[in-house]
């Protein structure tokens, strides 16, 4: 094995016979902006509402639900789609989430929430591992529209006032905390403590 290293080594390290540093060197950058500009296409391609909803179970489920929201239509004219709610967007935390989605694509392959009534079986578990991620980073997808700094305490409930200016406040609790359901149908929440 030590062998093998060695003569990889000496291969990498050997100047090259045909082609010059220069040419080499401009070659691995017109490369590297190539693999760079499709990297960022593919990415903002699947970042993108029309993707999230290209496949069925998407589409027939989360989506259906979420158009009957205020997160969906409102009177202001702002829309939250998909990947604003389930996709960070600072760029580090975004391929963050990317990579953790990748086993997403397993489900898609292996079908399985292909059916409203696997999707049904799964949707509390699916549920949960979102309210947990969102929990870990504070909420940071709904605090991208939702600024705590401007809040109009005077035009919410008293019961949302009180709780928004205690326990969001003092970093008690995050947005998800009281605000599951708020843009899809919760799961059954049966022996669950507080629902």
């Amino acid at each position: 094995m030590l062998d093998k290293l060695k003569k990889i080594w000496q291969v990498l390290n050997r100047p090259s016979v045909h082609y010059s540093l220069g040419f080499l060197t401009l070659g691995g950058f017109v490369a590297g902006v190539i693999f760079w500009g499709g990297f960022n296409t593919a990415l903002e391609a699947t970042n993108k509402e029309a993707f999230c909803i290209g496949c069925h179970e998407m589409e027939n489920n989360v989506y259906q639900e979420l158009q009957s929201t205020i997160h969906f239509t409102n009177r202001s004219g702002v829309r939250a789609t998909c990947p604003d709610c389930h996709v960070p967007h600072n760029w580090t935390d975004k391929i963050a989430r990317k990579m953790q989605a990748s086993k997403e694509v397993w489900g898609k392959v292996f079908g399985t929430i292909n059916t409203r009534e696997k999707f049904e079986n799964k949707r509390r578990e699916l549920a949960e591992h979102e309210w947990a991620r969102l929990k870990a980073n504070d909420s940071l997808e709904c605090r991208n529209c939702h600024n705590f700094t401007y809040m109009d305490f005077t035009r919410q409930s008293p019961r949302a006032a009180q709780m928004h200016s205690t326990s969001l406040a003092s970093g008690e609790k995050t947005c998800i905390d009281c605000h599951k359901g708020i843009a899809h149908h919760l799961p059954d929440m049966a022996g669950v403590e507080g629902f």
